[in-house]
């Protein structure tokens, strides 16, 4: 009996440990991490992107930098562990699309249907 229960704490132990990172996951997820972020500065800094493409390539580095953080740092996978915590996840995201995609759709459709001032009218003399 005691080693049924030597080998439940050995397996409890190794389930708890299997959520977080080794070193080598954090530290690779840190250098992505600086680099992305100096990529994103560089964008903006070097003055070699046309300004047209500067907040694409902001956006691109960012999500780059989202995707790796949740991934090295947050441990977001597909892994039957994480499952639960990539659909809570993927439900916010959606949530949160919405909510921004909606409000752009009503501010435009209120900036287009708005009154207008009208012209100033020349003065009678």
């Amino acid at each position: 009996m005691a080693g049924s229960n030597h080998s439940h704490d050995v397996a409890h132990h190794e389930a708890a440990h299997a959520d977080h990172g080794s070193t080598k996951s954090y530290l690779i997820g840190f250098a992505l991490s600086v680099v992305l972020t100096l990529a994103s500065f560089g964008v903006v800094m070097s003055g070699a992107v046309p300004h047209d493409l500067m907040m694409p390539g902001i956006v691109v580095f960012g999500v780059a930098q989202l995707v790796v953080q949740l991934v090295c740092f947050l441990h977001m996978g597909t892994s039957p562990a994480q499952r639960g915590n990539l659909a809570i996840m993927l439900f916010t995201v959606l949530i949160l699309a919405i909510v921004v995609v909606g409000s752009l759709w009503v501010l435009h459709n209120m900036n287009e249907n708005m009154m207008h001032p009208l012209p100033r009218m020349m003065p009678v003399e």
